[in-house]
């Protein structure tokens, strides 16, 4: 059966610049030998809906039509990968802003709160861009669908994992109504409380539910984090245009 938008598949895949580099995987012994593991990833597949921007575009559309089991390699352009680069983030400033003023291109430096790569240094003036190291890149695909996914349970605790990093979260549907047990460490978690009504609402648009229930429950021996201390700052300071950035 082909892949349509809409579906839930169990994806792998493997990310390369063009000079063959690494930069994303779901490999996890891969990761490690290219030294870009991520002991807070979740490795062995993602389990993402086709059409919703859980993936860049240019993989995202290579997805439709193909079937479970299939494989194969796709080169994305910029444009349908992490965008061009944005000129206006990259600036000049002086040497002295840097507190390490043995510089050269291709270092990473931070700048009042702002991380960067210095691309050029002239003189006492240096080059830095802000952009993303991803940005205005061609970069190549090696995916393969593991599986097209059709038990409603498996679906939702895959979307679960890809939003919490937390692998077979305790799930019951009954009557279009998914019952969901949300572990106590993310009670608290700020990802979780940022994502939780776009899963809602995708398990909506894509599973078909009326109603999702997040059970969230505390025990007597549960810690339960004190609230933040408020930031006082001296002055008021501007904010600094985001740069785009990928995890």
């Amino acid at each position: 059966m082909a892949i349509q938008k809409g579906d839930f598949i169990k994806l792998n895949y493997t990310g390369r610049f063009e000079d063959g580099r690494i930069f994303d995987t779901t490999d996890e012994e891969l990761a490690k030998q290219e030294e870009i593991f991520n002991p807070r990833g979740l490795y062995g597949g993602d389990v993402v809906i086709v059409g919703a921007g859980h993936t860049i575009e240019g993989l995202d559309e290579d997805l439709e039509g193909k079937e479970a089991g299939y494989s194969g390699t796709v080169s994305i352009p910029p444009e349908k990968a992490f965008g061009p680069s944005n000129p206006k983030l990259v600036e000049t400033v002086s040497i002295t802003k840097l507190p390490d003023r043995n510089v050269h291109p291709g270092m990473p430096v931070e700048i009042d709160g702002r991380r960067g790569v210095v691309s050029r240094v002239i003189g006492r003036r240096v080059t830095v861009d802000y952009n993303s190291p991803l940005a205005g890149k061609t970069v190549t695909y090696e995916y393969a669908i593991e599986k097209l996914l059709e038990d409603d349970v498996e679906k939702i605790q895959g979307l679960l994992a890809l939003y919490t990093g937390i692998r077979d979260m305790e799930v019951e549907i009954a009557d279009g109504v998914a019952k969901i047990n949300v572990p106590t460490g993310l009670t608290f978690n700020q990802r979780w409380l940022m994502a939780k009504n776009r899963v809602a609402s995708e398990l909506f648009k894509y599973a078909g539910l009326k109603e999702v229930q997040l059970i969230e429950k505390l025990t007597a021996e549960a810690e339960v984090p004190a609230p933040a201390e408020p930031e006082v700052k001296a002055e008021p300071e501007a904010e600094e245009e985001p740069s785009e950035s990928q995890e």
